[in-house]
């Protein structure tokens, strides 16, 4: 009955933060098929599922900036840990990185510009 997740939607209030985050930062391509809705908001394609940021003020960012594995968050599946480790080191991105845990795939967790939880996860080596 149900295909898969077409999409996941995060809430921003600074739109370039957030296009510099996904586009630079963490290399996604950004879908320019969106439609002309009467709010800002970027669309990006990660396999074959996107990420929709949109703008919607008043209704950003968690009440801290502690990565908090618990809190709601959306987890992407990754190819190469390292690669994304290095990318985020090169732009001076916090996470925690978690490769010995309890589940069978390395994880990492970070917060976009919003305060959004994003977790990473990949099998292990």
């Amino acid at each position: 009955m149900y295909k898969g997740i077409h999409h996941v939607s995060l809430v921003a209030k600074d739109i370039d933060s957030m296009r510099h985050f996904y586009s630079e930062v963490l290399g996604f391509k950004e879908n320019h098929d969106r439609p002309d809705f009467p709010f800002p908001g970027l669309w990006y394609d990660v396999g074959n599922t996107q990420i929709h940021i949109i703008v919607h003020a008043g209704k950003t960012d968690r009440e801290t900036r502690e990565i908090d594995s618990r809190d709601g968050h959306v987890a992407i599946r990754v190819e190469n840990m390292e690669e994304l480790i290095r990318r985020l080191d090169q732009y001076q991105i916090v996470y925690a990185n978690k490769p010995d845990n309890q589940t069978e795939w390395h994880q990492l967790f970070v917060n976009d510009p919003n305060g959004n939880i994003i977790e990473f996860n990949c099998d292990r080596n």
